[in-house]
């Protein structure tokens, strides 16, 4: 569910720190990639929009990252 969600806000120009607790569920995330790929084929995005869109994403472990991302 946290793929699909990182996948939206991504997409939707959002800067996304993907956290999770065993870098194996991070490496899963490469399923944002492959739903991409998906949206691509269909013509519903660009090269350009899904380079951009992975850009946006950035896996992390350590609960600590996410304070830096508060915004604020």
């Amino acid at each position: 569910m946290g793929n699909g969600i990182a996948h939206v806000f991504a997409e939707s120009g959002f800067t996304v720190l993907l956290c999770d607790v065993e870098q194996r569920f991070l490496i899963e995330a490469g399923d944002i990639g492959k739903n991409l790929d998906r949206e691509l084929s269909k013509s519903k995005i660009t090269a350009d929009d899904k380079a951009a869109a992975l850009g946006r994403i950035t896996p992390v472990l350590e609960r600590a990252k996410l304070a830096d991302s508060s915004g604020h």
